[in-house]
């Protein structure tokens, strides 16, 4: 092999190989320091395309989780309220049947009268209970906050005629990517619920405040049909909540499971990145090493000359 000074491939080659394990040794402490695998798009254009994609929905279905878990807040006060509601009606009416008691007199009968005023006006400042400025419940003719929905139901009253009611509903987004898996959230129509449909108003003696006065004009078989209309009210509620919390389970395990994916693509596996990083330091203190020795063979041509 030639003697020369004009070039040295052994120091360029030495140089070359400790700028690449130098290169190595920053990608490794960029992954160490950072605890991502992909920290640029140009580590792993594909993976970091589908790592955002799975984060976006994650981000997603995070939201749509909040969101059924408000929606099942908001139906378990409404149960709360409801279970007032019934026990409400449980008094009135066990009123009801006190004021038939035949050892009462007519003083007795209208005490229990004034007791059934103030449960009506406790059942109407029920109607307009919220939940985070939201109503609970709705009446006729009057649709719930929040862009509630509308629809007719058709029913048989007490006497075997048909009769009709407005039920309400809000619209919950279940599926982080499409808008068209809904549940429909049922707002009760109280109104409906404690309503004495086939009772003849004119037969009712109300007060000035527009108030019943009278116990008495009320049968206990129309009482009883409120309770049932109480009992499925909640019934349904119940079955709203179960279904609800399904949602939310599965929304769970889809987050979990879009995590761990994308976790599989960006996270750094420390221990084998640590390894590596050990390599790389080597290389670049023997690189460091070679290329300082490899620049002292040009110094042999200095001895020929002296």
């Amino acid at each position: 092999m030639p003697i020369v000074i004009n070039s040295n491939a052994s120091a360029t080659s030495a140089s070359f190989n400790l700028s690449r394990a130098n290169d190595s040794l920053r990608s490794s402490l960029e992954r160490l320091s950072s605890g991502k695998k992909i920290n640029r798009s140009g580590d792993d254009a594909g993976g970091l395309a589908v790592a955002y994609k799975l984060e976006s929905v994650g981000k997603r279905t995070k939201a749509t989780v909040q969101n059924v878990q408000n929606a099942l807040s908001y139906l378990q006060v409404q149960d709360g309220a409801m279970k007032t509601v019934g026990k409400i009606f449980d008094r009135i009416a066990q009123l009801r049947v006190m004021a038939d008691d035949i050892t009462k007199n007519s003083g007795d009968v209208e005490n229990y009268s004034k007791e059934f005023v103030e449960l009506q006006i406790q059942l109407d400042q029920m109607n307009n209970e919220k939940f985070n400025g939201v109503s609970l419940f709705a009446m006729n003719g009057a649709p719930p906050s929040n862009n509630g929905t509308k629809g007719i139901v058709a029913y048989q009253k007490t006497d075997g005629t048909p009769g009709t009611y407005q039920k309400f509903g809000r619209t919950l987004q279940v599926d982080p990517g499409s808008s068209e898996n809904t549940i429909s959230i049922n707002v009760i129509n109280l109104e409906h619920v404690i309503s004495y449909d086939s009772l003849d108003p004119t037969k009712v003696q109300v007060n000035a405040a527009g108030w019943a006065d009278r116990i008495t004009d009320f049968s206990v078989s129309l009482m009883m049909v409120v309770v049932e209309r109480i009992a499925d009210a909640r019934a349904e509620n119940g079955a709203e909540q179960n279904r609800l919390m399904q949602v939310m389970e599965f929304l769970e395990v889809n987050y979990t499971n879009m995590e761990a994916a994308h976790g599989r693509i960006m996270d750094t596996d420390i221990a084998a990145e640590s390894t590596r990083f050990a390599r790389n330091n080597v290389l670049v203190q023997s690189g460091t090493a070679m290329t300082a020795q490899a620049n002292q063979l040009t110094n042999i041509v200095l001895s020929l000359i002296n």
